[in-house]
């Protein structure tokens, strides 16, 4: 190869190598952690809800002396925080 040929192609693999890193490490984004902490809400609202809509039910079809809607929301929370806890940690990792 003549020399003008091997700087740009030199020059052209040093940009891959700088565009690849920066794909593969994209740093911190405030609009990542606008995701993650929406990812983190959905965690524990989910589980929450649909504790209270199964409490409302089993409270309807079998009543109890205690209330299922509030022991299942109470666990949907339980539920609900370990998942974010596990999101946080992953997003940690990263």
């Amino acid at each position: 190869m003549t020399d003008p040929t091997r700087k740009q192609t030199d020059q052209i693999g040093r940009e891959a190598a700088r565009k690849k890193a920066a794909r593969d490490n994209p740093g911190p984004s405030p609009l990542r952690g606008i995701g993650v902490f929406g990812m983190i809400g959905w965690a524990v609202a989910v589980p929450t809800v649909g504790g209270a809509f199964l409490g409302l039910w089993l409270d309807r079809i079998s009543p109890q002396e205690f209330s299922w809607t509030i022991a299942l929301i109470l666990g949907g929370v339980v539920i609900g925080g370990f998942l974010a806890w596990t999101w946080i940690d992953r997003e940690k990792g990263e």
